[in-house]
């Protein structure tokens, strides 16, 4: 039985998968919901700092995954460098997480499809968008890196032609409407809509969107030259994803009112992209067709990346004796097909979408997805705190290390702070003034309950304890 995975990633693969995994449905769709939820002020203000944040995370996990590139990445360094217990709850959440966000972008993709087939029921595009997600995930990595290179090229392309019409659009250079400026930030009720709750509201999509960078980890063990690739992918990522979303975000909230029900929202069954509203709008209706087969190209390259990272993630977790050994083997295309049936089990939940609203079923998803990533998030900015302190603990020298983060440890404590209190203060209305229902409350925090126990029960169990900094497994791995 083979159960090892095969190194044809190239720098650009990486890049690119990245870029696929975080441009999708938290850019073209869930932008929308966060303009609603936050006002256009607060949405971008909540956009930047995610953005902020990010930056601070990739740098660490860059760190450790050019030093000890492994596929699975930071869910073997919280094991490694913090604990045994925290690694299996670590790895487990965050499969999970990208486990579920296929079922987000199934729905999102089948939500769009509605343009053009408002009668057929989403479910018969959840369908088929997920055997055919699926079935790509069967051919061997080099073939989903090719994929993903050229799937994310055209998206990439589509959100620069948008920015760039949309702030024509803005000054009235373009279309056939007048300037619009400031106007529909001046609307009553914004910039920042519903305050500092809509603010902290709407970094659970905002989390949304930005994640999928670390993904360059989690591909990282099928990277060639992982030492050169992951440095240079983490830099051209970030700065590619900053000026996407923040440019993207901007000229939403300049172009679409906070208050239109064309923006997804929980209260709203809209089905159709903020982008291919703004086209629409500036006249042109054959490029906002256009735009609309490029959202939907988005939306399933992410679900195509989620379904790879997911698959990975369990391929490690079997591998690391956190989950059945059967999960561990591989094929002769290098593929961990018995990891890939069981993560695509757990992505149909798209199903769920047959019983209730569809903007509502969207809105879950992302909720539960974005605070599974941010418990993620927090391992890395944690793994990494401990992985530095240990070099150091252990005397060991910095030029060890292939890429080195800047503005460490202040980069990691700012992250980890800020992620709990986004994890505990996005719901900090609903919870102080007893209004949140037993539904949204599970939706909003099941996950972290479930975070919680999985660490006790594995260490009572166990046995295990946190693992002293100067016995932490600081093994270069070269390649």
């Amino acid at each position: 039985m083979s159960n090892t995975l095969k190194r044809n990633l190239l720098p650009r693969h990486l890049i690119m998968i990245a870029l696929g995994g975080s441009i999708g449905t938290g850019l073209f769709l869930a932008s929308g919901s966060s303009i609603a939820i936050a006002g256009p002020a607060g949405a971008l203000l909540a956009y930047v700092l995610i953005a902020i944040m990010v930056y601070f995370l990739m740098s660490s996990l860059g760190e450790m995954a050019a030093f000890r590139p492994t596929t699975g990445s930071f869910c073997e360094y919280s094991t490694k460098y913090v604990s045994p217990e925290f690694g299996f709850a670590m790895g487990w959440n965050y499969w999970f997480s990208w486990a579920i966000t296929i079922a987000a972008e199934i729905t999102a993709a089948s939500l769009v499809m509605q343009f053009w087939y408002p009668g057929v029921n989403i479910i018969i595009w959840s369908v088929i968008f997920f055997v055919a997600i699926f079935a790509l995930n069967m051919f061997a990595v080099h073939v989903y890196g090719e994929t993903e290179y050229w799937l994310s090229f055209v998206k990439v392309s589509a959100v620069v032609i948008f920015i760039v019409v949309g702030t024509l659009a803005i000054f009235g250079l373009i279309g056939t409407k007048e300037a619009v400026g400031f106007q529909n930030w001046q609307i009553s009720g914004g910039p920042f809509h519903h305050g500092f709750t809509g603010f902290m509201a709407v970094f659970l999509v905002a989390g949304f969107s930005f994640q999928g960078t670390e993904l360059i980890g989690v591909a990282a063990g099928e990277a060639r030259e992982p030492q050169k690739a992951i440095p240079l992918a983490v830099k051209k990522t970030f700065w590619r994803l900053f000026i996407f979303y923040v440019l993207a975000i901007g000229v939403i909230s300049f172009l679409i009112p906070f208050n239109s029900p064309t923006l997804i929202s929980s209260n709203s069954d809209s089905t159709t992209s903020p982008f291919t509203q703004i086209l629409s709008n500036a006249g042109f209706a054959s490029a906002a067709t256009i735009m609309n087969i490029v959202v939907l190209v988005a939306i399933l390259s992410a679900a195509n990346a989620s379904m790879y990272s997911a698959t990975r993630i369990m391929w490690n977790l079997a591998k690391s004796n956190h989950a059945p050994k059967t999960l561990e083997y591989v094929n002769k295309r290098g593929l961990p097909i018995a990891a890939l049936i069981i993560t695509a089990a757990i992505g149909s939940l798209f199903f769920l979408t047959s019983l209730l609203g569809n903007g509502t079923v969207f809105i879950w998803l992302v909720n539960i997805s974005s605070l599974s990533g941010f418990i993620a998030w927090f391992g890395i900015a944690l793994s990494h705190y401990r992985f530095r302190n240990a070099f150091y603990a252990q005397n060991r020298d910095l030029n060890e290390l292939p890429y080195r983060s800047k503005w460490f440890p202040i980069a990691p404590i700012i992250a980890m702070i800020l992620i709990l209190l986004i994890i505990f203060g996005q719901e900090y209305e609903s919870l102080t003034s007893g209004s949140m229902g037993i539904e949204k409350f599970l939706a909003t925090y099941l996950g972290v309950f479930t975070f919680i126990g999985l660490i006790i029960g594995y260490r009572l169990i166990k046995k295990t304890k946190t693992i002293p900094l100067e016995d932490c497994d600081l093994t270069k791995i070269e390649h």
